[in-house]
């Protein structure tokens, strides 16, 4: 073989054999149709940024985010609900294939399957076709979903009880209770704390018993006779009890 025989060199003509400086192009030559990255579309893109997050800012100012009472574990009549963003979960819950035995169906099966479902979609259909008319598997699945999320949200902000969880989760003024003097052992004993709590700041249906204004007399004939959502009869104990009790709870007073 001759010397430079069977030897080609080919250039590529994406790499430039002179190294030029970094300089941008001079667009003036199209006025109003193209612009420099940096430091002009970038520059706008933060302004209208900065706006948005100043009037996200003033909006959380004048609206701060609503706050409940803090959270008493042995309130067992206060119904939690999640963000609106959970709602469809909560409702698909409440369903009887989905909660009580089934309820790894409701938590864990349905979820994953819809989830597992969109993580496949890009296999199932690879059509290169972008038009949601073209490609009615990926437009059905996703109608599917949008429409089953639409529904359990409504259905959950439409049979929930507003007004209740208004209630139970008002804010309510604090008293250092004495949580060893007999009238909260009392309290405690005969099953008071179910309803009112342990902090007596009441729960779901049951007012709360601080700051009553309410004479030891007035809180024993309540007792006895009932008021509102209370029957009648619901405490039994003695009248040595009763008169703790109320003594107690009339004497309740935040600061």
């Amino acid at each position: 073989m001759h010397r430079g025989k069977g030897m080609k060199f080919v250039g590529d003509s994406r790499v430039p054999a002179e190294r030029k400086p970094n300089i941008p192009k001079d667009y003036s030559e199209y006025p109003g149709k193209t612009e420099a990255f940096w430091p002009n579309f970038l520059l706008k893109e933060w302004m209208v940024g900065a706006v948005f997050l100043i009037g996200y800012l003033c909006l959380t100012v004048a609206h701060p985010s609503p706050l409940e009472r803090v959270a008493d574990p042995t309130d067992t009549s206060y119904i939690p609900l999640p963000d609106w963003y959970f709602l469809f979960l909560y409702q698909l819950l409440k369903y009887t294939y989905a909660s009580g035995p089934y309820n790894v169906i409701g938590a864990i099966v349905i979820p994953g399957l819809a989830f597992g479902s969109l993580l496949l979609a890009p296999f199932i259909d690879r059509g290169p076709e972008r038009r949601p008319s073209k490609r009615p598997l990926a437009t059905g699945f996703m109608l599917l979903a949008l429409a089953s999320m639409v529904f359990l949200t409504w259905q959950a902000a439409a049979h929930h009880d507003w007004k209740a969880a208004e209630r139970q989760g008002k804010i309510v003024a604090q008293v250092n209770i004495d949580k060893e003097s007999e009238g909260y052992k009392i309290y405690k004993a005969k099953g008071c704390i179910n309803c009112h709590g342990a902090e007596l700041s009441g729960g779901a249906g049951a007012p709360a018993l601080i700051d009553t204004g309410l004479k030891p007399e007035e809180v024993a004939k309540i007792a006895k006779n009932g008021k509102g959502n209370m029957p009648a009869g619901i405490f039994k104990g003695t009248d040595d009890e009763l008169k703790k009790l109320s003594e107690f709870i009339a004497g309740l007073q935040s600061k």
